[in-house]
C-alpha cells in the first residue's frame, strides 16, 4: 500500500491530464552522504513505518503522469538499487544512475540528465525532488506542476513559510515579487536570514533551459559544492521567469537529516496511516500508542488496543482484537481472534482463538481455530512451532 492511499486530501477529477499533455519526467536526488545520521545505512534507506524513506518519496509521484523517473544514488549504490527494485511500483518507469563522487545537488542533477537520451526530445518539464522528503503528498506535487505550466515559468519552486527558518535556504525575491535567488543559510546575510520563506529542494523545471543553467554553476561557496539552488539565480539573471508555490502544509517541506528528524517524520506518517485505517472501519482506542507498518493489512471491525505494534506482512481478519501490549511481526490473525499482551513472529493464529496475556509464540507456530493459549498451558492449543 502506497503513501497515496493515506493522502486524505481530495483528488481533482482528471488529475493526470489529457493524453496530449506535455511530457513530464521526475528526478529523485538520493546520493547524499547523510553524515548526520551517523549510520552505515544510506540515509534514503532508513525506514519509516516499515518502508525505506526513498520509497515514500517515490509514492509522492503517484499522482503525476510520468514518462520516466530517474533516481540518483551514491553511497552503497548496489544496496540502494536493490531496495528500489524490490519496493517500487511496477507502473513506475524507473532508472537508476550513480553519482560516484558527491559534488553537490547541482552536479547530481547533471548526472541525472545523462540518463535522458534523444528519445526524450519531446520531454518538456522535469520535477526534481530530494530522497529525504518522505512527508510530501501527491496532491502537492500535482499542484506544483499545474502552477508551473500555468505560469510558463522556466522554474517553479515549492516553498514554505516557517516561524523558525533556521537551517533552510531562504527565498530572495526581486522588487517585482518574483523569485530571484535561493541563499543557503551558511552564505546568507543577517537580512536574508530574517526571511521566513524557505526553499524545499522541490522544483519543476522547463527542461530546455535546465542543462545550460547547470553548466553555469560554480562551487564558490562555503561547502565547495555545486548547489542546485544556485540555478534559480542563474535563470533569473538570464531573464527567465522563476515562480513559486507555497506549500499549504509546511510539514511537507520537512527533510530528514538526523535521527531526531527521522522520529518526527515517523510520527507524522504513523498518524496518516492510523487515520486512514480508522476511516476504513478499524477501531483504535489510542492511535498515538498504536504502531502500524504501512505494509500491514487490516479488515473492517478490527480493534487495536493501546500498545499494539503490528509489523511487516501482518494480516488481521475481521472482528479480531489485538492488544493491549501486543507485538506481531509477519503474522496472520483469523477472524474474531483475541491476542493480548503477546509477542509473535511468523505465527498463524486461527479464527476465534484466544492468546495471552503474557505469551510468547515461537516462529512458525500455528494456533488452532478456537484454541486458548495462556502461559500456564505451555504448548497447549498449538500445532507445530
Amino acid at each position: 500500500m502506497s503513501v497515496s492511499n493515506y493522502d486524505q486530501q481530495p483528488r481533482r477529477p482528471g488529475s493526470h491530464g489529457p493524453a496530449d499533455q506535455p511530457k513530464l519526467a521526475a528526478v529523485v536526488l538520493a546520493a547524499g552522504e547523510g553524515t548526520r545520521m551517523r549510520s552505515s545505512r544510506p540515509k534514503p534507506l532508513h525506514r519509516l513505518c516499515g518502508r525505506p524513506m526513498v520509497l515514500w518519496v517515490l509514492d509522492a509521484l503517484s499522482g503525476l503522469e510520468l514518462s520516466r523517473v530517474v533516481v540518483v544514488v551514491g553511497r552503497d549504490a548496489t544496496r540502494m538499487t536493490k531496495a528500489l527494485a524490490e519496493g517500487k511500483s511496477p507502473k513506475l518507469p524507473l532508472d537508476v544512475v550513480d553519482q560516484p563522487v558527491q559534488r553537490g545537488t547541482g552536479d547530481a542533477l547533471s548526472v541525472a540528465l545523462t540518463a535522458f537520451s534523444d528519445d526524450d526530445s519531446e520531454l518538456d518539464d522535469l520535477v526534481v525532488l530530494p530522497g529525504d522528503a518522505p512527508l510530501l503528498r501527491p496532491t502537492t506535487l500535482e499542484a506544483l506542476v499545474a502552477a508551473h505550466r500555468a505560469s510558463s515559468a522556466a522554474a517553479t519552486l515549492l516553498t514554505a513559510r516557517l516561524p523558525d527558518p533556521t537551517g533552510y535556504g531562504r527565498v530572495v525575491r526581486s522588487r517585482d515579487g518574483r523569485v530571484a535567488a535561493i541563499v543557503e543559510e551558511t552564505d546568507a546575510t543577517e537580512e536574508e536570514r530574517a526571511i521566513d520563506e524557505v526553499a524545499t529542494s522541490i522544483y519543476a523545471f522547463r527542461r530546455s533551459v535546465l542543462a545550460p543553467a547547470l553548466r553555469r554553476l560554480s562551487p564558490e561557496n562555503s561547502q565547495g559544492e555545486h548547489y542546485l539552488t544556485d540555478v534559480v539565480a542563474v535563470l533569473h539573471d538570464a531573464g527567465y521567469p522563476v515562480t513559486s508555490l507555497v506549500a499549504r502544509d509546511p510539514v511537507e517541506a520537512s527533510g530528514v537529516n538526523d535521527r531526531c528528524q527521522l522520529a518526527s517524520a515517523e510520527a507524522v506518517l504513523r498518524a496518516r496511516v492510523n487515520q486512514w485505517w480508522m476511516s476504513q472501519g478499524v477501531t483504535m482506542f489510542d492511535p498515538q500508542s498504536t504502531y502500524l507498518d504501512s505494509t500491514v493489512e487490516l479488515a473492517e471491525d478490527v480493534t487495536l488496543l493501546p500498545g499494539t505494534i503490528l509489523q511487516g506482512t501482518t494480516k488481521v481478519a475481521t472482528g479480531a482484537e489485538i492488544g493491549p501490549a501486543s507485538h506481531l511481526v509477519d503474522c496472520t490473525v483469523g477472524a474474531r481472534a483475541h491476542v493480548r499482551a503477546t509477542f509473535a513472529e511468523r505465527v498463524t493464529i486461527g479464527e476465534d482463538a484466544r492468546v495471552g496475556p503474557w505469551v510468547w509464540l515461537t516462529p512458525g507456530a500455528v494456533v488452532a481455530r478456537g484454541a486458548v493459549v495462556r502461559p500456564a498451558t505451555g504448548a497447549s492449543g498449538l500445532e507445530g512451532g
